[in-house]
This record gives structure tokens, sequence and C-alpha cells, in this order.
């Protein structure tokens, strides 16, 4: 997916947001904005969100010295879904059907995304996740596909949304890879924050060897383009998943809610809207 004019106040608000999250004063926070500015004004026209966005983090984390300024957010939010995981689980055995319920409740999960949404209520969202109607349902395909697959790669989004991946994974009927990120970038989960959710349990845990939002294939290890390529069906959660992957190709399938006018427009759907999308991309 392009990058919109819109995309670029959010930068500025999410470079603000992680410097004072890592404890800058407020000269600090002046030159970082300073930094992204700069950067956005030699931004190429043909990158992605995800690709801009790398460079904004790196900033702050250059000035700032911390290598990670959201880990207390990420340990919280894999805290606060774990204590969701007994309840989720008991609607899991109850559902007529496990998988579409097991799907909503994944997304239900991506509201857990720090770049885009201040403050939400985890319990009011599963409540709306599970009743509101897909926005873009391509569930029959997704069922096809996995019934096909002797295997699928999932692309993790955010640390605490793992907890709720893996109550999608704990459904599915075949093994699952489950790819985090090679180091911290805004609350992306990593090897860390997947092993806390206990993600490891159900799921072989990978890195993409990147630490860059989304998945930019170019910046991941060889070792996981090989696992990429090789892979028969891919499940990509949120947002920048979708802004990255957005033209791979039918075997790849984005789980995520809707948060921004950008995304809103791209897909085509209404902001607060829940998507199961196949890639209409030709790879």
């Amino acid at each position: 997916m392009k990058t919109y004019l819109d995309c670029y106040p959010c930068f500025l608000r999410q470079a603000l947001d992680a410097a004072r999250r890592a404890g800058a004063d407020e000269r600090q926070q002046h030159t970082i904005l300073d930094r992204v500015l700069d950067a956005l004004r030699q931004n190429e026209i043909s990158s992605t969100p995800p690709e801009i966005g790398d460079r904004v983090h790196r900033i702050v984390r250059q000035e700032t010295g911390d290598s990670d300024p959201y880990r207390a957010a990420k340990e919280a939010s894999t805290h606060q879904a774990l204590a969701l995981y007994p309840r989720l689980k008991s609607l899991l055995v109850e559902a007529n059907d496990p998988l579409e319920t097991a799907v909503r409740l994944s997304i239900a999960g991506n509201i857990i995304d720090l770049s885009a949404v201040g403050e939400y209520d985890l319990v009011d969202t599963v409540e709306r996740v599970l009743a509101q109607p897909f926005a873009v349902d391509n569930g029959a395909a997704f069922r096809e596909a996995l019934s096909e697959a002797g295997r699928v790669l999932y692309l993790a989004d955010n640390a605490g949304e793992t907890v709720f991946d893996r109550l999608l994974i704990e459904t599915l009927d075949v093994p699952v890879i489950y790819a985090v990120k090679g180091g911290p970038t805004l609350n992306d989960a990593t090897r860390e924050d997947a092993l806390a959710a206990g993600v490891d349990r159900v799921a072989e845990v990978v890195s993409t060897g990147s630490d860059a939002p989304g998945t930019i294939l170019h910046r991941c290890s060889e070792e996981f383009r090989q696992l990429y390529d090789k892979a028969e069906l891919i499940i990509a959660k949120g947002q920048a998943n979708y802004e990255t992957l957005s033209e791979e190709g039918a075997r790849v399938f984005f789980l995520l809610q809707v948060k921004c006018p950008v995304i809103a427009r791209d897909v085509g759907v209404p902001v607060g809207s829940i998507v199961l999308k196949q890639s209409g991309g030709v790879r």
C-alpha cells in the first residue's frame, strides 16, 4: 500500500508519543520532531507507511537511547490479555462455529495497537467484535485455503494481541509457524512477547529477522523469506502487515480492525470495521 499525505501527521504523533514514553525532555522531543520532519521531506513517494514508520522510530531510539520505549506497555498488554484468556477459551468451547469465533477474537485483539489507538477497553472490544458484521468477509475462501494447507505461516502484530492469536492457533487443525519481529519497534511482538503469551506452546515461534513495522520482505532474513516463499497459507495480522503485503497474492489473508481513515480508504470500508480479507494482488 502506498503512503498517503494523511499519514504524515500520524508519523509526527507517533514520534512524540514514543519520545515521551522513553522519557525524553522537551529539548529532546523538539530535536526528534525536527529530525522526523527532515525524514518526511526526504521520503520517497514509493515507500510504504511501515518503511517510513521504521525511520521515524529509529530516530526516537537513537535520540533517547531507549531501545524499547514500549516495553512496559507491551508487558501490561500481555498481562491484561492473559487475564482474559480463560474466559475467552470458554467462549470457544461453547461456540457453534469455533473457527469463526476464534477469527473474531483474534481480530478483537488487534485493538491493542499503540500506533493507532491511544486508549481502548479490551472487554468491550471483544463483545463488539463478536457481534459486529464483517465489512469484508472472505471467510469461505479462508476455510477452503485452510483445508488444503499443510502448514500456516502466521505473521504477528502486537504484544498482548499475541494471546488472542494463540486462541486462533489452538483452533486450527494444521501446524502453525508464528513469525514475530527480530527486535523492538512500537508495541510489535518480539519472541519475548510471544513466549510471555504462551504462543510457543501451540506454534513454532520464529523471527522475521527485521525490527521494522509490518513485514518488509527485503528487510527480512533469508531464512524467513524462504519460509514465506514456501508458505501455502499466510495469516497476516493488523494494519502494518496489510500496508506492506496488500499486493502479495491470494494465499495471504488479512485479519484486522480498521483504525485509521487511510486504511479505511484503501480497503474501501468505514473506520471501525472488522476485516477478513484475502489479498487481491497477483504474486
